[in-house]
């Protein structure tokens, strides 16, 4: 299938052809659909936590927070190219919905209108403020989110990654420093470090802790091959085969080279203002304070279980009560230790109102039991979408993860995913028609055999940007 100078491009690029050739047949065979049994529900797979609970477990995770590791993991590496389509389409293509006439009627309410105006000409028309937008001037079509301008303070407006700084010195701060690990594609590091560089020092006298900012790219031995609509290799007009970036769930491989007690994971434009922060802020110490409860009583039953004589009844009501892993009936010792011993990852839920973004469901799984994942629509199987609709919930991207184990060492996470899940979809490359492959989502496949609990949290801690005009949202205003 490959020649000499094929097979040395794969190694080069830290793919095996071995490894190639399976995502090939991946194409050919299709990805399966997840075995979902129904959607989490309150009572049913998603925890609500009472007054007493959750004070407790802020407390529980203050106290232990000076001494422990702790990282905020932002991925942070898409262009803002969706964001601003709309306003492409208007530029390059003269295609003027409502959503250009609502920005336009708005546009000295966004944050970056102080910048914008200043490199407008005089008397310019539509035209020429969206492209001044997109194009030359802001040119944020071309730039990540977390470089783009989403709030305005009087002491001067923020950047999407300011936000996740003041973010971090509210809830990972830990003997003073706060650690935050940003992945970001490689053309725009110089970006972010330029940006950080000049605002860090600002941030930290405000709050008055250090932090320690740290980057990675997603590795290109993570990247998938392209084929043809007919599942052969897509070759390039110079012959060589395209390899493509596969998604966010390539990033469980920087994920995993993070040296930390506790990682909170959220997206780099899930931000709001300070005075709207509050919830924020309290529902990632019930989440981590909670995952340290969970954990402790994790690590105490896998040691009874190795020194032998442990009460299995009491280890298995534990695991499907608080862990919400449902067991099977003929459940032994074995499969018990097979369960605790796990990373483990406590996510935040909203009530469902209509946002996109996959929801939490209870899968089956290979070894008898079922237990909880975030689904997409594009894995479940179209007989039951039904089951997609019942949900009373859907998943904002707000995870506490747990990654070592009960020694104190570092979990693979590369063992925990599940390669049989995965994403294929259509694209182009120089007007030709390929079909692009991705990787189980870092919060779908890629985390699918950690132990899961879900937790309800109000929807004022979700605040998305996926579109430009979402920053007139009472959330970034």
């Amino acid at each position: 299938m490959f020649t000499e100078q094929e097979k040395r491009q794969i190694e080069a690029h830290g793919l095996t052809v071995e490894a190639v050739e399976r995502q090939i047949e991946n194409f050919r065979r299709g990805f399966p659909c997840l075995p979902i049994v129904r959607a989490a529900s309150p009572a049913d797979g998603v925890t609500v936590v009472d007054g007493p609970r959750a004070e407790a477990a802020i407390a529980r995770y203050e106290a232990a927070a000076d001494k422990l590791g702790i990282v905020k993991f932002v991925p942070a590496s898409g262009a803002a190219t969706r964001m601003f389509k709309e306003l492409f389409a208007f530029v390059n293509e003269g295609k003027r919905g409502p959503g250009i006439d609502k920005l336009l009627q708005n546009i000295e309410r966004f944050a970056f209108w102080p910048e914008l105006k200043a490199v407008l000409p005089a008397g310019a028309d539509d035209r020429t403020i969206v492209s001044a937008i997109v194009k030359e001037g802001l040119g944020y079509g071309s730039k990540p989110k977390g470089l783009v301008t989403f709030h305005a303070y009087p002491e001067g407006a923020r950047k999407a990654v300011e936000e996740h700084l003041s973010e971090g010195a509210a809830y990972a701060v830990s003997a003073g420093t706060v650690r935050i690990h940003f992945t970001v594609s490689p053309e725009h590091i110089e970006g972010f470090r330029k940006l950080l560089d000049e605002k860090v020092p600002l941030y930290e006298k405000r709050y008055g802790i250090r932090y320690d900012i740290s980057f990675s790219a997603q590795k290109p031995s993570t990247d998938t091959i392209a084929v043809n609509p007919d599942n052969t290799p897509f070759r390039q007009d110079d012959g060589t085969l395209l390899f493509r970036p596969a998604g966010h769930g390539a990033l469980i491989e920087n994920l995993n080279e993070i040296d930390a007690d506790i990682v909170f994971i959220k997206n780099i434009d899930n931000v709001t203002t300070d005075a709207r922060r509050g919830d924020t802020v309290r529902y990632k110490k019930i989440l981590a304070g909670l995952l340290l409860e969970l954990q402790e009583r994790s690590f105490e039953y896998l040691k009874a279980l190795e020194v032998g004589g442990a009460e299995l009844e009491t280890i298995a009501a534990f695991i499907e009560r608080e862990l919400c892993v449902k067991l099977p009936a003929d459940y032994d010792a074995a499969l018990l230790k097979a369960v605790l011993d796990r990373p483990i990852r406590l996510c935040g839920m909203v009530r469902n109102e209509g946002e996109p973004g996959g929801g939490p469901f209870w899968v089956k799984n290979a070894d008898g039991t079922e237990s909880l994942q975030i689904a997409e629509s594009s894995q479940i199987a179209p007989e039951d979408l039904p089951l997609m609709k019942s949900a009373t919930h859907f998943n904002p991207v707000d995870l506490v993860c747990g990654v070592k184990n009960s020694k104190g060492g570092k979990f693979d996470l590369r063992r925990y995913t599940d390669p049989a899940t995965g994403f294929i979809s259509s694209k182009s490359a120089g007007g030709r028609d390929l079909r692009a492959q991705e990787l189980p989502g870092l919060w779908n496949g890629a985390m699918a055999r950690w132990n899961t609990v879900f937790v309800d949290v109000p929807i004022t801690t979700f605040s998305p940007v996926k579109v430009v005009q979402d920053l007139l949202r009472e959330q970034h205003q």
